[in-house]
């Protein structure tokens, strides 16, 4: 995966439908900061006020539907220099990291009606 795809992906993890309401809490901040600040290297557009509009419109759109507006949103993080800017990709990192570490337990119980759910959040790494 490139940086720009590791930034694009960690974008997607913030308005995944999937997450619960408790890994939403995990990454929400952090999803807060890396949407800003691509959002700011974005609406720079490289000193074109035109391109960063653009561009700060095809983040909002990759928010609605992340599958329709990849290409796009790939196009426009590569033409900002995302990849070499290290605060976006270490925000990024550190939500790709709190995704994984966030986990849920289906536990079956016996004689119970259905089963006991317990979110928990993985301190080691996942096998």
């Amino acid at each position: 995966m490139t940086e720009v795809e590791s930034v694009a992906t960690a974008l997607a993890i913030g308005v995944a439908d999937g997450l619960t309401d408790f890994a939403r809490g995990a990454v929400h901040d952090l999803h807060a900061v890396l949407k800003e600040s691509v959002r700011r290297r974005l609406a720079e557009g490289g000193g074109n006020r035109r391109e960063g509009d653009y561009g700060v419109r095809v983040l909002a759109a990759y928010e609605t539907d992340p599958d329709v507006w990849w290409t796009r949103l790939l196009q426009v993080l590569t033409g900002s220099g995302v990849d070499t800017d290290e605060e976006i990709l270490a925000a990024a990192r550190a939500v790709l990291r709190a995704e994984r570490r966030t986990s849920h337990i289906t536990v079956d119980v016996p004689g119970a009606p259905g089963a006991l759910v317990r979110e928990s959040t993985c301190q080691g790494p996942m096998s």
